[in-house]
């Protein structure tokens, strides 16, 4: 049976490690399984939702996004990348789709709620960023996915779509699919940063990014957060919340030797400078071929978006037969 993949991310910004081992290695993998139908969304609709002042940031980063998408991996004669905007059904799909969620409900989701807080949005939230649950409902429906790749922190929009799809079902006819979450691996869903913040973030600036030059990387490791109280090679140090090893257990793939140095380093006589060198030798062999790529699809930047204008087509095309289907569903396709 094939499956139906809706994935995406915001362009405000370029790609980083964190996005690399939370979703595009997934996605990758899930490309080349030939019973996957993988749509992969730059979601600038969403980016714009607490970005309208300033939408140039959110367009300047469609082709950074493209090109780290296509840096990992990800293939455009497998895979449909196109951009959320191109897509006008899913504007007209959430629109149907408010008015079956109520205000109380979308004030109770915890993502939502959280978010809200974050950014200190108080009463002065937009109304767009305030219900993008369900427009993200729409993107999922509009493709029929019955496949989600989330994080944990995604779990109440999703179980929002669900509803959605429950209640449009029930009211009108079995029109939608009902989706699914793919989660990651307990403990490879979110990567901290390298200040040994909880979370890799963009707006943190505490990340490595995919575009990073072979220079940058190396000085980022080596600014990385290790223990606070390992002031000398002789002194013992601890393993557990240190960044190096943390990245170490995530990118390396010598887990003896890793095992080896955790050992040295929790009994001291080992020093954060070499275990810093090698984790930058680790991460260079994961990155370098990814911006090696990524450089060489830079060089023309029309083709790229024009890979991005043909999924859009395509992914158009898709929506505009959902559509069709769910405004007879509600009987009001009145030409058809």
């Amino acid at each position: 049976m094939l499956n139906t993949i809706l994935t995406g991310d915001r362009p405000t910004g370029k790609l980083h490690l964190g996005h690399y081992v939370g979703s595009l290695k997934t996605r990758v993998e899930m490309q080349a399984d030939p019973t996957n139908n993988l749509y992969v969304m730059i979601a600038d609709v969403q980016a714009l939702t607490d970005n309208a002042k300033n939408p140039e940031k959110v367009a300047s980063n469609i082709l950074e996004v493209a090109l780290d998408y296509l840096a990992v991996g990800l293939d455009p004669t497998k895979t449909t990348m196109f951009i959320q905007s191109q897509i006008p059904q899913i504007a007209e799909l959430t629109m149907f789709y408010m008015n079956l969620v109520s205000v109380a409900r979308v004030r109770r989701n915890p993502t939502v709620k959280s978010e809200i807080e974050q950014k200190k949005f108080g009463e002065g939230v937009p109304t767009g960023f305030f219900v993008y649950p369900i427009s993200q409902a729409a993107d999922i429906t509009a493709f029929k996915a019955n496949l989600v790749p989330v994080g944990e922190d995604q779990k109440p929009m999703l179980e929002q779509a669900q509803e959605i799809v429950h209640s449009f079902n029930a009211t009108y006819d079995d029109v939608l699919v009902h989706p699914k979450g793919v989660f990651p691996p307990k403990g490879m869903g979110r990567l901290p940063g390298i200040d040994g913040n909880g979370k890799m973030s963009k707006s943190l600036g505490n990340g490595i990014y995919l575009a990073d030059s072979a220079d940058i990387v190396q000085k980022k490791v080596m600014s990385m957060y290790t223990d606070p109280n390992h002031i000398h090679v002789a002194d013992p140090g601890q393993v557990e919340g240190n960044m190096v090893f943390t990245y170490l257990d995530v990118f390396g793939t010598d887990k003896e030797k890793i095992q080896e140095l955790k050992e040295h380093y929790r009994r001291g006589g080992l020093g954060d400078v070499k275990i810093k060198r090698y984790l930058i030798d680790v991460l260079e062999a994961e990155l370098a071929p990814i911006r090696a790529r990524r450089e060489e699809f830079a060089k023309n930047p029309d083709h790229v978006m024009d890979i991005l204008r043909q999924g859009s087509l395509a992914a158009e095309k898709v929506a505009a037969e959902t559509l069709s289907e769910v405004k007879s569903a509600m009987g009001i396709n009145y030409f058809n």
